[in-house]
C-alpha cells in the first residue's frame, strides 16, 4: 500500500472543504515543514543547483516531491535532485514568477501552487514574534482555546525535537490585571530560543490565530515558575534529540545558507 503522507492528509483536507480558511493554513503550513526534493536539470555543484523549470498554460514550475520514491516514479529514470525543506524553497523562489508542481501524477496531493501563493508563503514565513516584558501574577489552567491551536502545537513542537525538555501553555494574569496565555519552555538549549519563539508563532499564524493570544516564556527546571507551569499547565513533550552520523552538508540543508539558483 502507498505511504499516506502528512501533505496527502492535509490536501485531502483542504479538497474535502475549499471554503475552509483553516484548511488552507494548515495544508500552507505542511508544505512550509516537510522536506521536499527538488529535481534538478544537473547535480548540485557546490551552493549552486539547477532545478528543472516546466512552462504550461498556468505559469513556469519546478517539479517537488515529498517522498525520494515519488520523484522517481514521475522521471521514470535517474535524475539529479536536492533535498530542501518547503520554507527554504518558498524563500529562493518568492517573487521569481515561478511555481511549485507538487507531487504530479504520483499521489493525492498532487497539485500546482501558484508563484502567488508561495510568494505569501514565504511572507507568512518571515513574521517574527515580537519581544516584551511583563510582570506576570499568576499561571492558571489554559481554557477557551480553540482545538486546533492545540493541534497545530502538537504538530510543530513535534518538529523541535532536543530543543528544550518540555513545553507548557498555561492561562495567565499580570501583576496588572491583564489576562492572556503562555507557551513557557522548560530547560531550552543553549540558543534556541529565537527558534522556538518562532515555532510557536507560526502555529498561531497557521491556526488564523492573532499573534498577541499567546505569549512564549523560557525557564530552568529549577525555577519555582517551572514547578507551577507543571502544575497547571497542559504539557508538550518535545522528541529527544538522537545522536545521529556525521553526514556531508548537502545544497539547502542550511537554511542560514540556502543554495544559489543558476
Amino acid at each position: 500500500m502507498t505511504e499516506t503522507t502528512a501533505l496527502d492528509t492535509a490536501h485531502a483536507a483542504m479538497q474535502a472543504d475549499s471554503q475552509s480558511d483553516a484548511a488552507r493554513l494548515r495544508f500552507f503550513e505542511r508544505l512550509a515543514d516537510s522536506e521536499l526534493f527538488l529535481m534538478l536539470t544537473e547535480e548540485a555543484r557546490g551552493e549552486n543547483i539547477s532545478p528543472e523549470l516546466f512552462d504550461v498554460a498556468d505559469g513556469r514550475f519546478v517539479l517537488v516531491f515529498d517522498r525520494e520514491e515519488r520523484l522517481a516514479q514521475f522521471a521514470g529514470r535517474p535524475v539529479p535532485y536536492v533535498a530542501l525543506s518547503g520554507r527554504v524553497l518558498s524563500g529562493m523562489l518568492a517573487g521569481q514568477g515561478i511555481g511549485l508542481g507538487l507531487n504530479l501524477e504520483t499521489a493525492p496531493s498532487s497539485m500546482l501552487v501558484p508563484a502567488e501563493a508561495l510568494g505569501w508563503l514565504a511572507e507568512t514565513l518571515q513574521h517574527s514574534p515580537q519581544e516584551v516584558e511583563e510582570k506576570l501574577a499568576e499561571f492558571m489552567p489554559p481554557s477557551d482555546l480553540p482545538d486546533n491551536l492545540l493541534t497545530a502545537l502538537d504538530a510543530k513542537l513535534a518538529t523541535a525535537g532536543g530543543l528544550a525538555g518540555a513545553a507548557y501553555l498555561v492561562a495567565t494574569k499580570s501583576e496588572a490585571g491583564a489576562q492572556g496565555h503562555l507557551l513557557g519552555f522548560v530547560d531550552v538549549v543553549d540558543g534556541a530560543e529565537t527558534a522556538l519563539a518562532k515555532a510557536a508563532s507560526e502555529a498561531l499564524t497557521f491556526s488564523g490565530i492573532e499573534a498577541g493570544a499567546m505569549d512564549v516564556g523560557f525557564f530552568t527546571a529549577n525555577e519555582t515558575a517551572a514547578a507551577l507551569l507543571a502544575k497547571v499547565g497542559l504539557r508538550f513533550d518535545l522528541p529527544k534529540s538522537q545522536a545521529a552520523e556525521p553526514v556531508r552538508e548537502v545544497p539547502g540543508s542550511n537554511p542560514d545558507n540556502p543554495p544559489i539558483l543558476k
